[in-house]
């Protein structure tokens, strides 16, 4: 039986026809996936479902019930809740009161005894398998832990639809398992969860029915297991994806990058490898496996100790940022926000900033035209959605603010290019326009490029040699056929596995 149901909802904002006749359904005790591009319409339908915005148009059933009235309040009282990607908590208060507090509002209680409701939470937590103490700030919890209180606060709301909006982002492996093993808890109480996540790794390891938007409008609604990746994949961007691994078959001979017994103490050891000139080499490990660290070491933010790297045969000194720069190394940063890009100037500066030297005078004025031209040549070839060049880069997408990034850097035309993460939280469609700028780049430049990635799919589709990390060094290397998402997979496990017995 469904638990709700909505159909035929339209939403329009002014021009634009955000929803167009979509019709979707919940059934009880459900994981149902929710995916689509940014902008396909996935934020809308949640809100209108959770009451926070009225649909123009449509009926919504929720248990059998027509509801006539809907907003926010309806949708708390029959038992929908929606935790968002910023979370929604309240970081000066106890765990406890975020907890009680929808609870409390929603009676209309001018009295609070903390007391009273004391056991119910503990009972809460204790049922999701959540070791917190009640009184601790929820500001001082990590990302993870604040998670599981907005979930136990829709818990004692008695919520029967839990609608999840992006929760995985910043979560460990560890973490994510951890909230799917919750996840999976829930529905066997036959409390309906929506899944909403860019990961579709994620949405195949969790969800039973999958449901794709494009452009406001309904694209399939399908078991999963009558689907794959490749097909959503399909659906979401409305044409076949063809990654680089599929279509690049080459031989690589000259050596842009050699990496020598590189070292920092505490963070990795005796870091060995070459990278060729149009490779993709890819890096991935465990949280803790140096691999971030390496990157940062190799573009001069935290050096390394000891150890050496020669680009283009030529012994350097990579001491600083500045250094990387000159012998050509570009970094594009796990973090784009607070490392890639300067959130409060234009898309305009933000492209030409690392080629500045080249747009300014002798006598150190800005030739503005040529940054103009640069910013939107970039913008044309990397496809950043915009209305204009001066528009600031906090006003972006997610997936236009990488894009951003990797235009920055790309505009410089780097020998080696450090992915760290270049796809985190951002949807399909910009993750391929990434990849087939990357591709270029390296196919047609000669551009050495270093893929640190989690996603173990990412690095098999797009890497022509694959380099697994543990504990500071190299633990196993990976060429042509060996490189499959099993192979990779089977030795994250095992890694896993020995992690667990040095705890125990």
């Amino acid at each position: 039986m469904d638990f709700i149901k909505i159909q035929h909802a339209s939403k329009r904002f002014g021009g634009v026809h955000a929803l167009k006749d979509v019709t979707f359904s919940v059934k009880k005790g459900e994981i149902h996936g929710l995916i689509g591009e940014n902008g396909s319409g996935k934020s809308t339908l949640i809100k209108i479902l959770a009451g926070v915005l009225p649909a123009d148009e449509g009926e919504i059933t929720i248990e059998g019930k027509k509801i006539t009235s809907y907003g926010p309040l309806t949708g708390i009282r029959h038992g929908i809740s929606v935790i968002y990607q910023d979370i929604s908590l309240f970081p000066n208060l106890s765990v406890m009161e975020n907890i009680l507090l929808g609870r409390v509002l929603e009676q209309n209680k001018k009295v609070f005894r903390k007391k009273q409701y004391e056991a119910r939470v503990e009972e809460i937590l204790e049922d999701l398998g959540v070791d917190i103490k009640l009184d601790e700030l929820v500001g001082e919890l990590p990302i993870a832990q604040q998670q599981l209180v907005a979930i136990a606060r829709a818990l004692n709301n008695e919520s029967k639809l839990l609608i999840l909006d992006e929760p995985t982002t910043a979560l460990t492996r560890q973490e994510i398992n951890q909230l799917f093993k919750l996840v999976n808890n829930l529905k066997s109480k036959g409390i309906s969860v929506i899944f909403i996540s860019h990961k579709l790794d994620e949405i195949e390891e969790l969800c039973e029915t999958v449901t794709i938007l494009r452009d406001g409008e309904l694209i399939a609604s399908k078991p999963m297991a009558e689907l794959t990746i490749e097909k959503i994949e399909n659906y979401m961007v409305g044409k076949s994806m063809i990654h680089a691994k599929d279509v690049v078959e080459t031989e690589f001979e000259e050596v842009v990058m050699e990496v020598k017994e590189l070292t920092k103490r505490n963070n990795f050891a005796d870091i060995s490898f070459k990278l060729h000139k149009g490779e993709i080499l890819g890096i991935i490990g465990l949280l803790g496996s140096g691999r971030t660290e390496l990157a940062s070491a190799l573009f001069g933010v935290a050096p390394a100790d000891s150890g050496s790297i020669i680009m283009d045969g030529e012994a350097t000194r990579i001491n600083s940022v500045e250094d990387a720069v000159q012998y050509g190394i570009a970094y594009v940063p796990e973090d784009r926000l607070t490392q890639g890009l300067v959130m409060n100037k234009s898309i305009n500066l933000n492209i030409g900033i690392a080629t500045l030297d080249n747009s300014t005078s002798k006598v150190g004025l800005v030739d503005t035209k040529k940054l103009s031209d640069l910013s939107d040549y970039w913008i044309k070839e990397m496809a950043i959605k915009t209305d204009s060049k001066d528009k600031l880069a906090k006003m972006l997408s997610g997936g236009n603010q990488q894009k951003i990034v990797l235009s920055k850097w790309l505009a410089m035309g780097p020998k080696v290019l450090i992915l760290d993460g270049p796809t985190v939280g951002i949807d399909i469609g910009a993750k391929a326009g990434i990849f087939v700028t990357i591709n270029k780049m390296a196919k047609e430049k000669g551009m050495g490029v270093i893929l640190i990635s989690d996603e173990i799919r990412e690095i098999t589709s797009h890497c022509h040699r694959v380099i697994i990390m543990r504990n500071g060094r190299f633990s196993k290397e990976l060429v042509g056929n060996e490189i499959e998402d099993a192979a990779i997979q089977r030795e994250l496990d095992e890694q896993k596995r020995i992690i667990a017995q040095e705890i125990t």
